[in-house]
């Protein structure tokens, strides 16, 4: 499945802007019940700079708490495992850093969408 990206919005210490609409998540529901997510946006930081963002990860977890993220229910992310490792291309001088590091993020799925919390490898 294709599922559009019509926007959402980012906020950290060094980062902190909206999601453009136009990117897309494609998923994959593989028989062993595993989620592929491949995730592909455009951020655009509050002072207007554009950074691309890629992100491949994995969704997976018991049968009955996947039912419950079917159905919408609200459900403990540390039911599940959900992580991706997202990459970052900038020509935008301020936030070249993010074209030099390595990150994984965590996700929480809700039914008005996933809430990603990145985090920066050091």
């Amino acid at each position: 499945m294709i599922a559009p990206i019509a926007g959402g919005s980012f906020d950290g210490p060094r980062l902190r802007g909206k999601v453009l609409p136009g990117g897309s998540d494609w998923t994959l529901l593989r028989s062993d019940g595993v989620l592929e997510l491949d995730l592909r946006i455009t951020l655009e930081a509050d002072d207007g700079a554009l950074i691309y963002m890629n992100s491949f990860g994995l969704r997976h977890g018991p049968p009955e708490v996947l039912a419950a993220l079917a159905r919408g229910d609200s459900v403990d992310p540390a039911q599940y495992y959900f992580r991706t490792a997202p990459r970052f291309e900038t020509s935008a001088p301020k936030y070249a850093y993010l074209n030099r590091l390595v990150a994984i993020s965590s996700g929480d799925r809700r039914a008005s969408g996933p809430i990603y919390t990145v985090e920066e490898i050091l």
